[in-house]
């Protein structure tokens, strides 16, 4: 019989958790890249162009709420851990609540989103209006995708991640399919990948809610209706999303920046560099999987109040990140080449982004660590310190755009990615056996 401190028991836990992840995960950026095959057989590059820079837009809105995810899974896991049925009953309708109220906000704010995102990221005025139809249509999917944020968060805390692989891979597959009928099928271009996220997002949230009903139903516990929004633990919710958005800006605001100067580089690199960052996206989504069962792990052991369970917790995972990472590395070495030609059609786009896959080659290795990281200190909500070094490694970003683009142009562009990876892994590191002290005591 396997111990909680044995090996292979650590092992087969992460693993467990981080192969539904790992799977739900990735379909999200091959929904990205089906996005992008779909328009890249469009007439001219200022289609994929549009589709990157809307699919930014909310990127930067919804990544900025990604604390309803993360926040979510580190408060629930600790309860998880502390087998505080009630409490964990009562985080999920927090986030749902709190998802819902932001989401509502966003549509009614939707005219300043759009021109103020555009205006910071600069597209060519054939882009522009291609941009704004994917815009106002998609917005309306606000809440809902917020609200997915809120169940993916709960559902990985409780490690149901059966009910998240399911979900995503439900709402995925119906926007490819949908992509397909609208754009190639029916002919609506740019507005046809809007209507077909809209669409998905909504009834990803019905089947969602279907999925948590069930498990409610299995866990321990009852909903205390004064507990929702009783005042401790409302401010301690808010105290780490609050610290989880300022990290999300500030990653947002790499991105941004870095589409931002592609889009001033021409039409054609803003493509290239589209396509190449639906391989990083690719890469990393498969690489928080372990990230997410460190989370799960890590947060269960804090609860748990079990320094020996953390330990683990953080080996097991960090073992099969970097293997998977190596392997990351070989493949998109063997295959970038064949991912670029089926992702557009356009030969200027292709040879470009040939230019700087080396970036999308190596980047796993470097960006790993920083991931595996994060979700320890997610689910540890150790999220003020979380902060700190995402606010810290921004800073090392831009100083190093200053020095490189100029000289190396877009080669510069994605050298100051890797230097925020970097500094990420360093920071963090450097914090993390002091907050290791912290467990169990």
């Amino acid at each position: 019989m396997m111990t909680s401190e044995d090996p292979k028991e650590w092992h087969r836990r992460t693993w467990r958790i981080a192969l539904p992840v790992m799977i739900t995960n990735v379909s999200v950026p091959i929904l990205g890249i089906v996005d992008t095959a779909v328009v890249g057989r469009l007439p001219g590059p200022e289609f994929v162009g549009a589709v990157a820079v809307g699919a930014l837009i909310f990127s930067m809105l919804y990544h900025g709420c990604n604390f309803l995810r993360m926040g979510t899974t580190g408060l629930t896991a600790q309860s998880f851990g502390a087998k505080d049925g009630s409490e964990v009953r009562t985080w999920l309708v927090r986030a749902l609540f709190l998802g819902a109220v932001i989401g509502i906000l966003m549509i009614a704010a939707q005219w300043v989103i759009f021109e103020t995102s555009t205006l910071i990221i600069g597209p060519s005025e054939k882009v522009r209006p291609l941009t704004e139809e994917y815009f106002y249509i998609r917005i309306w999917g606000a809440p809902a995708s917020l609200a997915n944020y809120a169940l993916l968060g709960w559902f990985f805390g409780v490690q149901n991640t059966r009910a998240a692989l399911i979900t995503q891979i439900f709402m995925n597959g119906m926007n490819v399919i949908l992509d397909f009928w609208f754009v190639m099928g029916l002919g609506w271009g740019v507005a046809g990948v809007a209507w077909a996220t809209l669409i998905s997002e909504i009834s990803a949230v019905a089947l969602g809610l279907i999925f948590a009903a069930q498990h409610l139903n299995k866990l321990g516990g009852r909903f205390k209706r004064a507990d929702i929004m009783q005042a401790a633990p409302l401010k301690r919710m808010l105290s780490v999303n609050r610290d989880i958005f300022i990290r999300s800006m500030c990653l947002q605001t790499v991105f941004i920046v870095l589409t931002s100067i592609g889009a001033r580089m021409g039409d054609t690199v803003l493509a290239a560099n589209a396509i190449l960052l639906h391989i990083q996206i690719f890469t990393s989504h498969a690489l928080d999987g372990f990230a997410m069962a460190a989370e799960a792990l890590a947060g269960e052991a804090k609860g748990a109040k079990s320094r020996k369970r953390f330990d683990a917790a953080v080996r097991a995972s960090s073992i099969w990140s970097l293997i998977v990472a190596v392997f990351l590395c070989i493949a998109t070495a063997l295959l970038g080449g064949a991912v670029i030609d089926l992702l557009t059609t356009q030969e200027s786009v292709r040879a470009v982004a040939r230019q700087y896959l080396i970036w999308s080659v190596f980047l796993p290795l470097l960006s790993v660590w920083s991931y595996q990281l994060d979700g320890i200190f997610i689910g540890c909500t150790w999220s003020r310190e979380m902060r700190n070094s995402m606010i810290l490694s921004l800073t090392a970003y831009l100083i190093a755009l200053a020095a490189l683009v100029p000289v190396f142009g877009n080669h510069g562009l994605w050298a100051g990615l890797a230097v925020l990876m970097v500094a990420r892994t360093i920071t963090m590191g450097w914090m993390l056996p002091r907050l290791q002290k912290t467990i169990g005591t």
